[in-house]
């Protein structure tokens, strides 16, 4: 079965952007006069995504005001925040049934539609597909990475490849998890253990903006592309 509906997650402190979120949650900092999670949205709908859900918790408000008009779901995380797996799991009523894309609101794209290249790559056997960069090609990222690629597109924790945020996920073994709050590392551990976690590396460019001074690194990214 292929993906129908989509996941972005925007519910997120967005502490590291320091006093940039002091009066706004992070994806509705602005990149070349958009909000961030604009692109997130963008890619969703074209991508025939459907419902598009967004999580949110931090200025929830200014969240619910600006999404009122763009013909998405909210789930509400304003009493606590649940992290990945938690806001993917308390979302499933919203989500139905099947595998989702899911989609971090902190990043800039530039080049294929993400979710298209995630579809056009799945398989049904497959328990998650994320979607990667390489460690040198990763925009603004400062870490040493989160996955190897082997041949056969299995994954395994290492250091080659950077998780971009996009993903295909089969959303059944989110009921083995008992807890309301946690990351979904733990579901992608549980299927690399079972083979079940792939990934494919992504063709375009990609930016983190989870730091004040990768604004301007992300929008001469998404301003080139225009």
């Amino acid at each position: 079965m292929s993906p129908r509906a989509a996941m972005i997650f925007a519910a997120g402190l967005g502490t590291r952007m320091g006093a940039l979120t002091a009066d706004r949650p992070k994806p509705l900092i602005e990149v070349a006069g958009r909000p961030l999670i604009d692109q997130a949205l963008t890619h969703a709908k074209d991508a025939g995504a459907e419902p598009i859900v967004v999580n949110v918790h931090y200025r929830a408000d200014q969240m619910r005001g600006y999404l009122a008009d763009k013909g998405v779901l909210v789930a509400d995380e304003t009493e606590r925040l649940l992290e990945t797996g938690g806001g993917l799991k308390a979302a499933l009523p919203l989500l139905g049934p099947g595998p989702v894309w899911t989609l971090n609101s902190d990043a800039a794209w530039a080049g294929p539609n993400p979710l298209v290249d995630l579809a056009a790559a799945w398989r049904p056997e497959m328990e998650a597909l994320l979607l990667l960069v390489p460690t040198d090609r990763a925009l603004g990222y400062r870490g040493a990475g989160d996955f190897d690629l082997d041949p056969t597109g299995c994954l395994a924790r290492g250091a080659g490849q950077v998780y971009t945020g996009a993903q295909i996920l089969r959303t059944e073994g989110l009921a083995e998890i008992s807890e309301p709050v946690f990351s979904l590392n733990r579901l992608w551990d549980r299927a690399a253990a079972r083979g079940g976690l792939h990934g494919i590396v992504y063709d375009g460019h990609w930016c983190d903006v989870g730091r004040p001074e990768n604004l301007a690194l992300a929008e001469r990214l998404v301003t080139a592309e225009d």
